[in-house]
């Protein structure tokens, strides 16, 4: 099947960092085990630089630039990156690769997946990983909030089908726009073995020096603050992986990272994989106030090595974790300190959730045959 493969947004560059962009990635390339897929996307990297594998067939068309006399409506610059998408694949299209299915990554401002699939007569499956307006007006500057608000609701409630990776979107999607046609489809997990050694030299850790850690963007939703003290009251190392950021944003007033902390930044799938496995406990410990509506990747790289997992009953954090670890309330340090002790030392069965498996997934919540094992 010759699938299109829609991302609009500016603020989710292919080959960016994000939990987001790995997604992207992820999503694409299980698809393209067994289809023909062409990524149609914003922006390939920003000032953050390039991570990540070469996705399939990738075409960035940039994102357009806005003057900053109309500030009030630079929002709207997404609505122009949306067009110009939708454009470059109609031309696409008529000039002879015509896809069978349009795949649209949900964003604010967007409104190419609609456009195309009228105007071609195609299929159009809408993934929606987030609600952008509660989203943006919590976490960034929303401009044009009752604008937003209108364009989201028309563009969700034009799509034939939805697929979300959580079931508060799904709850949301359904309640609150009375969407129709939605199926929840977790995430995946870039299926590399770890080698739990070979992690283990690559963080520089002692031949019997336990080690707990966290995958992740180091938002300060996330909790990360908080294992600080459970590494300390557990005895073990912390490993942070993931984006170098200001310990400011993330840490409590007054206090520091420990003089023992590894942290590793950005890892290659197979590294990733490696260092993964070579933790004796994967953390998850997002506080209560912590968007509900997400579908935590970690959880399923730390499953997909065997490492058991620790988190908070957040979000579709306690489906995930199933029989691999512990899921304690978000506001209980102590609870989490008992879990992680309680982990330390044992394993998990290895459960791997592919993204091939989740393509498998999209196709069918589209009514569409889907070809491959998962």
């Amino acid at each position: 099947m010759r699938i299109a493969y829609l991302v609009p947004a500016p603020g989710i560059p292919v080959r960016g960092p994000s939990g987001a962009s790995a997604h992207v990635r992820g999503l694409a390339g299980g698809l393209a085990q067994d289809h023909e897929l062409r990524l149609f996307a914003a922006l390939e990297q920003d000032r953050r630089g390039r991570f990540g594998e070469d996705p399939p067939a990738l075409t960035a068309l940039g994102a357009p630039g806005w003057p900053s006399w109309l500030d009030g409506w630079r929002d709207l610059r997404e609505v122009r990156a949306a067009r110009r998408i939708s454009r470059h694949l109609l031309r696409q299209a008529r000039g002879g690769w015509r896809p069978e299915l349009l795949l649209e990554r949900h964003s604010l401002f967007s409104d190419a997946g609609w456009r195309l699939h009228d105007a071609l007569d195609l299929p159009w499956v809408l993934e929606v990983n987030a609600p952008p307006c509660l989203e943006r007006g919590r976490f960034e500057r929303l401009r044009r909030p009752a604008l937003a608000a209108r364009w989201e609701r028309r563009v969700l409630q034009a799509a034939p089908a939805i697929v979300t990776v959580s079931h508060w979107l799904a709850d949301w999607l359904v309640q609150e726009h009375g969407c129709r046609a939605v199926t929840v489809v977790p995430n995946g997990v870039t299926p590399a073995r770890g080698d739990r050694q070979r992690g283990r030299r690559l963080l520089g850790l002692g031949e019997d020096e336990p080690v707990i850690g966290f995958v992740g963007s180091m938002k300060a939703w996330h909790g990360v603050g908080r294992l600080v003290r459970v590494a300390q009251a557990v005895g073990a190392r912390l490993a942070l992986v993931g984006e170098r950021r200001d310990p400011a944003t993330f840490l409590d007033i007054g206090q520091s990272l420990p003089e023992d902390l590894i942290w590793t930044d950005h890892l290659a799938p197979q590294g990733l994989a490696d260092v993964v496995a070579a933790l004796d406990v994967g953390l998850a410990p997002y506080p209560a106030d912590a968007p509900p509506w997400f579908c935590p990747l970690k959880v399923l790289d730390y499953r997909a090595q065997g490492t058991p997992v620790v988190g908070t009953d957040v979000g579709d954090t306690r489906r995930l974790v199933g029989e691999a670890g512990t899921v304690v309330p978000p506001e209980d340090d102590e609870a989490l300190i008992e879990a992680v002790r309680a982990w330390l030392g044992r394993r998990t069965p290895p459960w791997v959730r592919s993204w091939r498996q989740v393509g498998v997934e999209i196709l069918a919540a589209a009514g569409l045959p889907a070809t491959g094992p998962g």
